[in-house]
């Protein structure tokens, strides 16, 4: 009986073909790229943040908790406070340079710096 629950049409425009069937989308896990092929970008960051500098790390694939670890990883060794969600890190402060060397020494061989 699950395929009849109204909860989970919800938003959906009404059909009149008897044969219509709603096909949900089951947002599946993202799986974790290797460390090798990982492309992230590292960046400096004061838009919309109160003119506080932060380090914005972008371009990760994987689960949520792969993200979240490295983004611990990071924040520790820089010895400062962030957040890690959608895909991105977010490390308070002016690290773009040592997060690069943190990162390359980890083994994410293809982070690159972008802009300023």
């Amino acid at each position: 009986m699950k395929d009849n629950n109204w909860k989970d049409r919800l938003n959906v425009v009404y059909s009149t073909n008897p044969n219509f069937n709603y096909e949900m989308d089951d947002d599946e896990e993202q799986i974790t790229l290797d460390k090798t092929k990982q492309k992230l970008r590292v960046s400096i960051d004061k838009k919309n943040r109160g003119g506080k500098v932060v380090t914005l790390i972008t371009g990760f694939v994987g689960t949520e908790n792969d993200l979240k670890e490295l983004g611990k990883l990071l924040k520790s060794k820089c010895g400062v406070g962030g957040s890690a969600k959608d895909s991105e890190i977010i490390v308070q402060g002016d690290f773009k340079t040592k997060i690069i060397e943190l990162l390359i020494k980890e083994g994410y061989v293809k982070t690159k710096g972008v802009g300023g």
